[in-house]
């Protein structure tokens, strides 16, 4: 399943090691595919139809409550 290999830094991955075991992971290896995944779905995601990106963002500040 894991035949290709991407090089990061040691320090790097010492990071993906301590937050797939905080996240349950069983291998660091399945993090990174999933937060992988994760973000290219998001990317890779098509613009809505008749979406307004400032709309997108006055809803995200009102979810921090930044504003009201």
């Amino acid at each position: 399943m894991f035949g290709n290999r991407i090089k990061i830094d040691d320090e790097l991955f010492e990071k993906v090691k301590k937050c797939a075991a905080l996240a349950g992971y069983a291998s660091p290896d399945e993090f990174v595919v999933h937060v992988l995944e994760k973000e290219m779905a998001r990317l890779l995601k098509p613009p809505e139809e008749g979406r307004d990106p400032t709309e997108e963002v006055k809803k995200r500040l009102q979810g921090l409550g930044y504003i009201e």
